[in-house]
Formats: structure tokens, sequence, C-alpha cells
């Protein structure tokens, strides 16, 4: 959120074996050892079993009809952020033995290789095939290899790439053998939609299945999972097997599991069925006006505060002042403020102290500054009477350390100072405490494609870094509202990008939250979706407010295809969510000076 205008912010195994037996005028003779003939050794090469026998990364993958070279089915895979899409299979060879490894495919830079030979691994590749194309190369096994890895893969930033009928063409090696039964199943974070699972890896294994009651519901390389969409205080039952190219191990012992009561106001913090949430301009004024609070239209369910600001960015220290009169010559007394507050209030408004904004940068890195920021916020609250706190920290408040990469387990002193200074707050004012988050696209739905520096470096460390907040403060959160404006286009789950000002943004951005997404395109971290209920969707105003403005019609279109399925354009949603909770935008004040088109419209749409 600015003081100003917008700034600019913002990438079929068969192994023949022969022995001939020689018998002349009574005489036998014994043939030379039999040796492995020459066979394809790749299983399931033309994907006509699905995935079997095939491990992708990040979830990539999958078996589909069109297009197809050969038989009713195809790999097509999709690179997103630091994951290129890898679809890989291990194959029993014989040691220091020839192999021809072949492939159709289809697509723009698309690999086909070998690795784990014992000699030289291999990789051949296409730059651009809009038609089926083969790509063949050839190897030799070391003298003590018996396995060896075969696998496509795409590139970064790409689109899906297709293949099909791979061949591994040598002699056979021992059949694989079935992976031990995973040991250690155990569950980690319980949040009230999801499970934190982990457990030993199993020797042989170069995949898990996760099951709930049975069911297979997730498949992963590694050895750790977030089951997901699950119900509020529910008994859950878990089990892992581990799979590799012979198929499937036993289910481990089973874990159980029950999910929270639900948190952040099961009840949604006392707001209406649908809500309208705007932030008032009152600590200083821009080309929109100052906005007394006793002047606020009762439209507004909740009214953030604009804003409450640090002493210094590392102190902690948060103070908050009305609009001086110099500035704001309509400016009301503090008494005058604080009974119109409480008018609000008393007509089931919720009134927040909102921290940060995009001068107000906060970074509470030490446990001192984590201590005065709950002493301080406190006192505001106290001070106002307010119903709680709205976090909109921006530039560069939040980012991750370097190898700070699982976003369930963060260790970066600023998000894991501000998880517990919220929950220090939320534990003192209970149950009514009214939680809400305004943070931008590049902190959280970016988190989809990247996350802090990286796996190899150099990526921006704030990429994704609400994620480890929200999700640590889900069961205590009331609403989160993302700012789908100022942003840069970002990548949907369709893995396709989209851009801001019309009704596809919000729809993309928003199913995100509501579906939940693998961070980093790692399917083994699975940022779990939001309930319905605590989502709304942040927009400007008016054009003066801020870059991406939506007219009303695309507000109606975003809002039909989230809440009834109508409308949705060319982006097809993960769901259907009427309890969608409403609308949040920057500003009050910005809306006013636009004769109300924003909350108008939104009166109209729920009935208000």
């Amino acid at each position: 959120m600015e003081r100003t205008g917008p700034p600019a912010r913002f990438t079929g195994v068969v192994a023949a074996f022969a022995a001939a037996l020689l018998a002349a005028g009574g005489l036998t003779a014994l043939a030379p050892s039999a040796v492995a003939a020459d066979t394809d050794l790749a299983r399931n090469g033309g994907f006509e079993s699905g995935l079997d026998g095939w491990s992708c990364t990040g979830g990539s993958g999958a078996a589909v009809s069109t297009p197809a070279y050969n038989g009713t089915s195809a790999l097509k895979a999709t690179p997103a952020g630091a994951d290129n899409a890898k679809c890989s299979q291990q194959v029993a060879v014989q040691p220091d033995s020839a192999y021809t490894l072949s492939a159709w495919v289809q697509g723009s830079y698309v690999y086909l290789g070998a690795e784990g030979t014992g000699t030289t691994d291999v990789s051949t590749w296409t730059q651009s095939s809009a038609d089926w194309k083969q790509l063949t190369t050839t190897f030799r096994t070391g003298p003590s290899t018996t396995k060896v890895t075969v696998y496509t893969h795409g590139w970064f930033g790409t689109p899906a790439y297709y293949a099909d009928d791979l061949t591994l063409v040598g002699p056979g090696g021992a059949p694989a053998e079935l992976p031990a039964v995973p040991a250690g199943l155990k569950a980690g974070t319980v949040t009230a939609s999801s499970v934190d699972l982990s457990w030993t890896g199993s020797s042989g294994a170069t995949g898990y299945n996760v099951y709930r009651g049975g069911t297979k519901v997730l498949s992963v390389t590694g050895t750790s999972a977030t089951v997901s969409g699950l119900t509020a205080s529910t008994l859950y039952e878990f089990q892992v097997a581990a799979t590799n190219s012979a198929g499937e191990s036993a289910k481990s012992a089973a874990v159980q599991a029950t999910t929270t009561a639900g948190g952040g106001g099961s009840e949604g913090g006392g707001l209406p069925a649908h809500a309208l949430v705007g932030y008032l301009h009152s600590s200083f004024a821009n080309g929109s006006g100052y906005t007394r609070m006793a002047d606020v239209p009762d439209s507004w369910d909740v009214i953030d505060l604009a804003f409450g600001e640090p002493t210094s960015v590392t102190s902690g220290d948060i103070r908050f002042k009305l609009c001086p009169v110099t500035e704001c010559p309509n400016v009301e007394s503090e008494a005058e403020f604080k009974a119109a507050v409480k008018a609000k209030q008393a007509k089931g408004k919720k009134v927040l102290i909102s921290i940060g904004g995009q001068n107000g940068q906060v970074q509470l890195a030490t446990a001192a500054a984590r201590d005065m920021f709950v002493s301080s916020v406190g006192k505001i609250i106290d001070e106002y009477g307010l119903d709680g706190l709205d976090i909109d920290f921006e530039g560069h408040s939040l980012s991750l350390n370097t190898g700070d990469t699982d976003f369930r387990n963060p260790t970066t002193p600023v998000i894991v100072n501000l998880i517990s200074a919220v929950k220090t707050l939320k534990a003192k004012y209970g149950d009514k405490f009214v939680l809400t988050m305004a943070p931008e696209t590049f902190f959280v739905q970016l988190g989809y494609q990247y996350y802090g520096s990286g796996p190899w470096g150099g990526q921006d460390p704030r990429a994704g870094a609400y994620l480890p907040v929200i999700h640590a403060l889900r069961d205590d959160l009331t609403l989160l509202h993302v700012q789908d404006y100022n942003s840069g286009s970002i990548m949907g789950l369709d893995n396709q990008y989209h851009s801001m000002g019309g009704a596809d943004f919000h729809i993309a951005m928003t199913d995100m939250l509501l579906t939940g997404f693998p961070v980093a395109g790692d399917q083994t971290k699975v940022f779990p979706a939001l309930r319905p209920d605590q989502v709304a969707i942040g927009l400007p105003a008016s054009t003066q407010a801020g870059n991406g403005h939506t007219s009303p019609a695309e507000v109606t279109k975003a809002l039909n295809c989230l809440t009834k399925k109508t409308d949705c354009g060319s982006y097809t949603t993960h769901g259907t969510w009427p309890a969608l909770r409403g609308l949040m935008t920057w500003s009050i004040n910005w809306d006013r000076f636009n004769n109300g088109e924003f909350s108008k419209n939104f009166d109209a749409y729920f009935g208000g």
C-alpha cells in the first residue's frame, strides 16, 4: 500500500537366455556360456500405463492421449520455476555392455539422457521440434555397473514437452527388487486443513506413495509430504509405501493425526459472510484527501488504519498518530477519533491497526525487536480500543536467509520473530482478536516458481517470503487479502503467466490460495489451501490508487467464476467457493474520491 501514486514494482522388460546343447554320434558338447540377448529394457516406455515405472520431479509429468506418437498415450511434462520437469526411471543393466537409448519427442529444448553409467553419462537434445522427432544416444556401462537411470527433461521457463516410445536396447540385468517398507512414519505440524508427514527412506526406493485412509493421495520423491485439503477437528490415518521400477512395497505402519479446530475465527472473526475491507489514510494525506473516521461509509466491514510505522527499520517500536493538522486540516481530535471507532464497532465493524505499508519497513531481526513489537502494538490496540492487527509488510521487511528452503520450518530470524510476536498478541487478546494480512503477489503466489534465494542461490530472497508466516499463523488468521496490484506477471496453477487489470488475474491468483500449490515446484513441500472464508481479493479502488485497477464489470466476472464457476474465461479453477469472504481495497479514501464505485459494486453484488 502506498501513500502517494503507485510505485514501479517489479521470470517390455524381457531378458532372453539361450544355451545350446550339441549332440552328434553319441558325443555331447556344451556351447559357450549363455549371454543376455539385446532387448528393450525400459518399463512402460510408451506411457500406455500412465506414469507406471516413472518418477517426475515436482509432480510435473502426466500421461496424455494427445498428442501421442504411437499408441494411445504419451508423456507430457511441464517445467515450472527451478524445476525442469525431469522424468526418469532406473533400469537394471549388465556391466561392460553397450546400450542404445532412444525416444520420440516434441517441444522446445527437450533432453534425453542416461546417468550412472559408470563410464561417461550421455545426453542429447533438440532445441525446437513442433512435430515428433527421434532422439538417440549410446553408451557403455562400467565394469561394475548394474543399473542406470534414463530420463527426459525440458528447460526452465519453457512450455510443456512431450515424449513417447522411449526404449533402452541392450543386454538385461538382474530384475529389480521391490524396495523395503518405509519405517518411522510420523506426523509433524498439524493445522485445521493439513498434516505434515515424514518417514525414513527405504533402500532401493525411487519414490513414495502417501495414503490417507487407504486411498493414495500423493506421490513424492523425498521422505516428507504435506497432505492438505483436510477437514478441521477430524481424525485421519496415514500410511506410506516405497516405489521403484519393480513396483510398490507394502504399506508402512499407520499413523493417526487429528486436525485442529480451525482457529482464525472459525466464525470468521465476527465478520459478515461477505465482507468489504478498506484502508483508511489515518496518519497521512495524499491526493485522495483525508477522511474522518466518523465519515467512513457503513459499507466497510473492516477498516484498516494506515499506518503504524516503526521508529527505525530494526527497532520493532511501532508508533501511530493521527495526521497532523498542517497536513490534514480537517483531521478530528484524538477524542473524536476514539469515539468514532467505538461507534463503528457498535455497528459491528472491525477497526484494525495496519503495520507497515510502502514506507514502513519492519525487520524483527532480534528477540528485543520482537518483544518491543508486541509491547508497542499492544499499546496502540489498547489506546484506541482496536479489534486487532493487519500485517502489511512490504519492500524489504521480509526476506529469507540462504539455506532457509522449507516454508514449514523457517529459520530466518525476521520470519521466526514475526510469527512469535503475532502468536503472543493473539494469546493476549484471545479468540476475538482479528488478524489480517495484505502481502504482495511477489511474496505469496510467486512462491509457486521461486522460494527465497533458491537451491543454487542468486534468486531474490524475498520471493515467497510471506508463505512461512501465513502457514504458521493459518489457524489464527482471520483474513488474507493479497494485493492483486502493483504486480508483475505471475504464473498460475495452469503454468501460464497472468497479468493485472482483468478478471483472469484475480481468478488465477485466488485459485492458488484456495487450492494450495507446491512451493518452488517441489511436490514434497505443498502450501496447503486456505479456507474460502479466510480469503478476500485485494484491488485498487480507482486508477489513481494503484497499478492494476480492475473495472467493476471485471470484478464481477472474477467473483462469478470463483463463487459460481461462471464467467471464468480461459482459466479453469480447481473448485467453486461460494464462501469466499469478499474484497479488500486500497483505499477507502480513494473510493470516496471515485464516487464510491468500488464499494457500490460490492454492495450490489452481495446485496449490501
